[in-house]
């Protein structure tokens, strides 16, 4: 694969750009490719060594993993909004696989629910396992919930890309409905509809998506994503590195640049202006535009100088919102394919038998960890890329995710990558092994031919992204995240803008839309009609 992006420790790079990004996740790639578009110089600044964000893909012994792409929905339907934002961000070059009609396979040990594509299809799987006729009510009412929910979030985040007076006479009534979802955790919301407590684990079997179980989600996050994917999922031709390779060219050809390991320690301010930033090398590099990729704590409070974090007062309701989850991902490889080895496309979410409560799965598990996990999430990525074996004739890969409390590695957070001693290796391999039994019991077929396995820890996370607690959907997702003065795209430093999952949420159609919306909010004009009426 040739490589994106040149580095910074090796290249001649101007002082003066239209524009600088701050990270190159899907929405600063997005938000870098917009303004190029409309005519500005940008400067995107990756601090590790390969673009994407939690899109980029690696390689070992010649396999290659996703690390944050698992599957896509809405982009394979006819006139999706979000459809029609990747199309247009990536010059039309990101092209799309179905996973087929079942995306997801849940299980609570050996009982299935499948997850067809179709809302008529989800709703009568649902009623088939669930028979009675108050609980074929309550599947109603929570799919009517669902869309209502995400209709009402439309003027919420459009919100979000306003600011001074706008924002202040039209925020209250563009907010109002949208909270009303928000302000509800999972549970309280389908409780309300149900006493099944089968039903609602079943329901939220994909609390993985965003990290949080019932009790602790807000409604409006599990609606989300609920309704994202009740048309089936997709996965992008040639592999989560497509999204950088089709919208990098797109920067570069408007005179920008795209520069990978690049670690910037400051945001220059002068004159209560974001000017530029400052190198962790020490050199400073100026636009009057500077846009956060990095996340909302990041950009608070570790790249804005001391004075302005102060007079921002921000530390306060920024320490109340939690970190959202830490995880664990073993990455395998065997030297045969996902033909030959009949690996499925659906994904696999694993709970343990009688295991409906997930907020008791994780309670116990942090407490245990020598018990069942409260959760595995098998993906088979070389299944679902009709271009894997391309690429790697006569491989496959297998990724294997669960949840891991930062708490449990945190004591090795100040040593260095790959050098952090035999403690820290020794519980890696006993998380690998116990992972790879998850997988022979689905498909016993794979055991006895994994040709090389490896796995991330928070530590992992932490070490690439900068996230404080190795999360991997920025902050949590809980009710109070809502109600945050301070994730929006215009930050109360003038010329610095944020952009990505914490301006919007979790997921790669919000990471792209949130690109859309700090660019809106740049150019003081709606991208998203825009980009709609383009398209007819």
């Amino acid at each position: 694969m040739t490589k994106l992006g040149s580095s910074y420790k090796q290249t001649e790079v101007d002082e003066r750009w239209d524009a600088i990004v701050i990270g190159s996740g899907l929405g600063g790639l997005s938000t870098a490719a917009l303004l190029s578009e409309a005519g500005k110089r940008v400067l995107v600044l990756e601090r590790h060594y390969a673009l994407g964000g939690f899109t980029h893909t690696f390689t070992r012994k010649g396999y290659e993993w996703d690390v944050g792409v698992h599957y896509v929905g809405e982009v394979h339907r006819e006139r999706s909004v979000i459809a029609q934002l990747f199309d247009h961000v990536s010059g039309g070059e990101l092209k799309w696989a179905n996973m087929g009609e079942v995306y997801d396979r849940i299980y609570f040990g050996e009982r299935e629910y499948a997850f067809r594509a179709g809302v008529d299809n989800f709703k009568a799987d649902m009623r088939e396992h669930f028979p009675d006729a108050a609980d074929g009510r309550a599947i109603d009412q929570y799919v009517d919930l669902v869309f209502e929910a995400v209709k009402a979030g439309r003027s919420y985040y459009a919100e979000r890309a306003m600011a001074g007076f706008k924002a202040w006479a039209a925020g209250p009534f563009m907010r109002r409905k949208y909270l009303e979802f928000t302000r509800k955790t999972t549970w309280e919301v389908l409780r309300g509809l149900t006493d099944n407590l089968e039903l609602i684990g079943v329901l939220t079997g994909q609390y993985g998506d965003y990290g949080l179980p019932p009790r602790q989600s807000a409604f409006a996050t599990h609606a989300s994503v609920a309704k994202h994917y009740f048309f089936g999922g997709n996965y992008p031709v040639g592999g989560s590195a497509e999204f950088a390779r089709t919208i990098a060219p797109r920067i570069e050809s408007g005179g920008g640049a795209l520069l990978t390991n690049a670690e910037v320690d400051e945001v220059v301010v002068e004159g209560g202006r974001a000017v530029g930033v400052r190198m962790a090398d020490g050199r400073e590099l100026r636009a009057p535009l500077i846009i956060s990729n990095a996340g909302a704590v990041n950009t608070y409070g570790e790249l804005l100088p001391q004075a302005v974090r102060e007079e921002i007062g921000f530390r306060r309701e920024l320490d109340r919102l939690p970190s959202s989850a830490a995880h664990l991902s073993l990455y395998l490889g065997f030297e045969h394919s996902a033909a030959e080895l009949e690996l499925p496309k659906a994904n696999y979410w694993l709970y343990p038998e009688g295991g409906y409560d997930h907020d008791a799965n994780l309670e116990r598990f942090a407490r245990d960890d020598s018990g069942d996990f409260p959760m595995v999430y098998i993906s088979f990525p070389s299944a679902k890329d009709p271009d894997f074996e391309r690429r790697y004739p006569g491989r496959a890969t297998v990724e294997i995710i669960t949840f891991a409390p930062w708490e449990r590695f945190s004591k090795w957070a100040d040593e260095p990558w790959r050098r952090r001693g035999e403690d820290y290796e020794a519980i890696k391999h006993g998380y690998s092994e116990r992972l790879l039994e998850a997988l022979y019991r689905m498909e016993p077929q794979t055991r006895g031919k994994v040709a090389f396995h490896e796995l991330s820890t928070p530590l992992s996370t932490r070490h690439f992204t900068a996230y404080r607690h190795g999360e991997i959907y920025g902050l949590s997702h809980g009710p109070e995240r809502f109600e945050a003065r301070f994730l929006r795209a215009q930050t109360p430093v003038r010329g610095l803008y944020m952009t990505g999952q914490d301006v919007v949420s979790c997921g790669l159609a919000a990471a792209v839309f949130s690109g859309y919306l700090t660019a809106s909010a740049i150019l003081e004009r709606n991208l998203v009609m825009d980009t709609m009426n383009r398209a007819g």
